[in-house]
């Protein structure tokens, strides 16, 4: 993804063009007191949070991103608002109007994830001995662009997830005619193997290429594959991500959609 900035949460004057009219007005200060931190500044404070795992309260003062709790509050607003979905149909867009988006085919896969607390969209994991735990369900282009993310509980399925990840790929606009949202092929490993969900992917016009089970390995596949792995990795690399520390679902969602509109903006950096 070429040279990272020394100080990835602080935001670029490039990217906040872009977030800034998506946000909502504030609300009447209802009392008197301190003026309100600016909205660049908490999430300068967010991005810090997001990028080094850091608990909320113990987000540094002299940073200058306001308290822990006012960045919480701000992302919580934004995440309801529908800000980080907006965010990412502007650069796939834009990628789309470049013709940087393969539609050619999409890949499909899962991670998991411990979590500290059981709270919504956790389960007991099946690999680490029904400790609480969550899965992170990614959905990418041909060249590993996230095109839909979800969460759900660690015990659950990854096929279940399938038809609703694909119901989840926004439609895309950036070229004379119809908006898209459906990939030519669907790529999946053995965990996607069921013949009812193969019936329902081609009843959506996308042709399904899923790995079956009791073959030997090496089908071919993975030459293909690697990009949503990979793109799983630059999840991993927020380390608010790797460990879900949140009770309330909707604000690991939040990390999520918000760790999704930054990669996607990455590759609009490279090649648009």
């Amino acid at each position: 993804m070429g040279k990272r900035e020394s100080r990835p949460w602080v935001v670029s004057d490039e990217l906040w063009a872009l977030i800034e009219p998506l946000l909502p007005e504030p609300g009447p200060k209802l009392v008197a007191g301190r003026p309100r931190v600016p909205d660049r500044q908490a999430l300068c404070g967010i991005l810090f949070v997001l990028h080094t795992g850091i608990q909320w309260e113990y987000l540094p003062q002299e940073l200058g991103f306001g308290s822990g709790m006012t960045c919480w509050r701000r992302l919580a607003a934004w995440n309801k608002a529908g800000v980080w979905d907006r965010l990412h149909v502007v650069l796939l867009a834009r990628l789309r109007a470049a013709r940087q988006l393969d539609w050619s085919r999409a890949v499909i896969d899962s991670s998991h994830g411990p979590g500290r607390s059981a709270g919504p969209k956790s389960g007991p994991s099946p690999v680490d001995r029904a400790r609480p735990g969550s899965k992170h369900h990614i959905l990418v282009d041909g060249q590993g662009i996230p095109l839909a993310v979800s969460l759900t509980g660690g015990n659950r399925n990854d096929v279940t997830q399938l038809m609703p990840l694909l119901a989840k790929i926004p439609s895309v606009p950036g070229l004379v005619g119809r908006p898209r949202r459906r990939p030519d092929t669907l790529l999946g490993d053995r965990g996607y193997d069921h013949d009812k969900y193969r019936r329902m992917v081609w009843a959506q016009g996308i042709k399904p290429v899923i790995a079956r089970r009791g073959v030997p390995h090496g089908s071919g596949l993975g030459v293909h594959r690697w990009v949503v792995e990979r793109t799983i990795a630059w999840f991993h690399g927020f380390r608010r991500l790797r460990i879900r520390w949140e009770r309330r679902d909707d604000i690991h969602e939040a990390f999520l959609g918000l760790a999704t509109c930054l990669i996607t903006h990455r590759h609009v950096q490279r090649l648009c």
